[in-house]
């Protein structure tokens, strides 16, 4: 009996886009030599007029993208987060000053394990959240992938949407609330300490959040979903029953999510703790994602210890 094959984030993400091609007729979707890779292999196939591969050329793939914007479609630019970043100013002057609707699905972000330290993915969300217009945003599971996908195509504006490689997590499915823009999700309301996670490590922040349980702590856990723009009301609303806010997000923390999270409370002059979780500012070598997450310490155990 052959073993059973689980869904890849990138299988979730192709699947859903071939759905959402049949009931948007101005929906295509780009690629920069990659269509096996980043799963639109599958929309070509079915839409051969919708899809455009490029070449190895993701900066002529961005600004493609925002002519296509421009003039009335909706183009979904399919890439690898390390790659992206040869389109960056193409990004930022071409879709972005323009605000042009244009859906980034930036794949493979965060530890990529054996393509090596070029490919780690590891940047993204610091380099596309100081653009102004862009909102970003990343899935908890397959599901969130699902419906942040469909709303990133009904949405207005550039939107990137990143996650991971590999299989796609099913868990926390119990937890579907709608994505409303801005809007982070609360998984488990309690006091102490606050978790707050990005995409791929809530399912870590789950993890931490069961073994303090144990141990008697109360905690929060929240799925930011967006990492542009902050959810103010949420962190707000946390200062009253928390001492301690922990964020946690694969990417490095220069510029990242918590680093703009620390710099909310500090502008607030709030006394809360917050302690981030994040990778460190260095190039990191290529190996096994689970023990090159601990060797970060962004794993479960490490961040308990924390």
């Amino acid at each position: 009996m052959a073993e059973k094959k689980y869904p890849t984030y990138t299988d979730v993400f192709s699947k859903k886009l071939c759905q959402l091609g049949e009931t948007h007729p101005e929906l295509v979707a780009v690629t920069a030599a990659m269509p096996d890779g980043t799963g639109v292999a599958a929309f070509g196939k079915k839409f051969p007029d919708r899809f455009f591969d490029v070449g190895i050329a993701e900066a002529h793939a961005v600004t493609s993208a925002a002519g296509m914007a421009a003039a009335g479609l909706r183009p979904v630019v399919a890439v690898y987060s390390s790659f992206l970043q040869r389109g960056y100013d193409q990004i930022l002057h071409d879709v972005c000053i323009q605000n042009l609707h244009v859906i980034f699905a930036v794949d493979r972000a965060g530890l990529v394990g054996s393509d090596g330290e070029t490919h780690q993915g590891i940047f993204d969300l610091s380099y596309l959240s100081l653009i102004p217009n862009m909102c970003v945003m990343a899935p908890k599971n397959k599901w969130e992938l699902s419906d942040m996908l469909k709303f990133a195509i009904s949405s207005d504006g550039p939107i990137a949407l990143r996650y991971p490689r590999g299989e796609a997590y099913d868990g926390l499915s119990e937890h579907r609330a709608k994505i409303v823009y801005g809007k982070s999700e609360l998984l488990y309301d309690e006091e102490c300490i606050a978790l707050i996670a990005v995409g791929s490590m809530v399912k870590t922040a789950h993890e931490v959040r069961q073994n303090l349980k144990r141990k008697g702590f109360e905690c929060t856990l929240i799925n930011a979903r967006f990492v542009k723009p902050l959810d103010e009301e949420r962190l707000l609303a946390l200062t009253k029953e928390h001492k301690l806010i922990v964020t946690l997000e694969e990417n490095v923390l220069e510029g990242g999510f918590g680093e703009h999270v620390s710099e909310f409370y500090e502008e607030i002059g709030s006394d809360v703790q917050v302690m981030n979780i994040a990778l460190p500012d260095a190039y990191i070598e290529h190996g096994n994602v689970e023990i090159l997450k601990k060797e970060c310490g962004i794993d479960a155990e490490t961040i308990e210890k924390k």
